[in-house]
């Protein structure tokens, strides 16, 4: 039997719960007349054939043919404007999302000049909005037949993943120049992730990187490595301080036996605090560090509370403050509901569009490594499986 909808309302109860579809499997049964029910930080939006159509924000909605426009002409109604049609909603959740986390599934393949092929892991987290519904449903949803809330997560940890993996590849010669490259690599890894999640629909708001790290074996070649640097800096203050109690000796006396023992019990201590040094200090350049979080922040110093509280975005033409819900920008009339976009350059594509009319990219094709043929999110510019650039 099917399900006939009358009043189609969602109440997202978990808080990082992004996308919930009414009903959850198959599609059902509605007419014009039917009430829409959107609450406050959601939107909803009419599902049909893999695409989205009509997006509703906030309110209480009767379905006629004056806000259903795309989907009517779809269906042209034969029976009048109470006959029933089958369709999907899709509510999602346009609060902001805190504290989400990111980091490798797998090792990634790293092209180290000193230890040749590494393969790195990373973890940290993010916070994000959706800004633009239909471009997300249209992106994410019915491109990637993304459903669920982990889905999408998922695909948003990896284009991260890869981002962070390309500019490795980009900037960095050797592992060891890391820990100095930190903050700068989570600038730059912000921007360029930001501009990704754009093409999606989405804003990212806050980025952190807490962590990177190579394997263990290489890890212990890093603290070798430095140990025996700072043991080396350590032998010449032990001549030092050896030649200063010889001299003594040679003035005789109580004061230079009592140098002699100082010596000797100096540099017991000056021994153990090289095999100290040297295991904190290699320990500090392997990038074990944990407690380091670098965060970068929006232009303009936003936060993602300010945000909450301002209720707005800012038009990416000329800048202006925007009310969320608002479909076109009240200063300069540009058009702010985007329905798709191209995921290799981010031209805007049009609904029916197949090839992207910017750079030619088939819409909704998959990138893919020519080397060891690993499916990878589109913008790839070094495979994460085996290190290969990607042309």
């Amino acid at each position: 039997m099917s399900q006939f909808l009358e009043v189609i309302e969602y109440f997202f109860e978990d808080e990082t719960e992004m996308v919930h579809r009414i009903p959850e499997s198959g599609s059902a049964e509605t007419k014009l007349g039917a009430q829409l029910v959107v609450r406050e930080n959601e939107a909803a939006i009419f599902f049909r054939d893999g695409k989205g159509l009509d997006v509703f924000g906030p309110g209480r909605h009767t379905l006629t043919t004056m806000n259903l426009p795309i989907l009517t002409k779809i269906l042209a109604l034969p029976f009048g404007h109470t006959s029933p049609f089958r369709c999907e909603v899709i509510f999602l959740n346009m609060r902001i999302f805190t504290d989400l986390k990111w980091g490798t599934r797998n090792p990634v393949a790293f092209r180290d000049k000193e230890f040749g092929l590494v393969r790195l892991r990373a973890y940290g987290n993010y916070t994000l909005r959706i800004t633009q519904p239909l471009l997300f449903i249209n992106t994410l949803v019915a491109t990637k037949s993304m459903m669920t809330t982990e889905g999408i997560s998922g695909y948003l940890r990896d284009v991260i993943v890869s981002r962070l993996n390309d500019l490795l590849g980009e900037h960095m010669k050797t592992i060891l120049d890391l820990p100095q490259n930190y903050g700068e690599l989570a600038v730059v890894a912000k921007v360029r992730i930001k501009d990704d999640f754009e093409k999606y629909g989405i804003e990212l708001i806050d980025f952190y990187i807490n962590e990177i790290t190579p394997p263990d074996e290489v890890q212990r070649i890093i603290d070798e490595r430095t140990g025996m640097g700072v043991v080396g800096n350590m032998n010449e203050f032990l001549k030092y301080e050896a030649a200063k109690a010889v001299g003594m000796l040679g003035e005789g006396g109580e004061g230079a036996a009592a140098a002699g023992v100082g010596g000797g019990v100096g540099g017991t201590a000056a021994s153990g605090a090289a095999a100290g040094m040297g295991v904190g200090v290699g320990a500090g350049l392997g990038m074990m560090v944990p407690g380091m979080i670098f965060k970068t922040m929006m232009e303009g110093g936003a936060t993602a509370e300010a945000i909450k509280k301002q209720g707005f975005v800012n038009c990416p033409k000329c800048h202006a403050n925007v009310q969320l819900d608002s479909r076109f920008c009240p200063s300069c009339g540009t058009q702010l509901v985007v329905v798709n976009r191209c995921g290799k350059c981010g031209a805007e594509l049009p609904p029916e569009a197949k090839f992207c009319p910017e750079c030619g990219k088939v819409v909704g094709e998959e990138t893919k490594c020519k080397k060891c043929g690993a499916t990878l999110p589109d913008g790839t510019k070094f495979c994460t499986e085996c290190g290969e650039k990607v042309e």
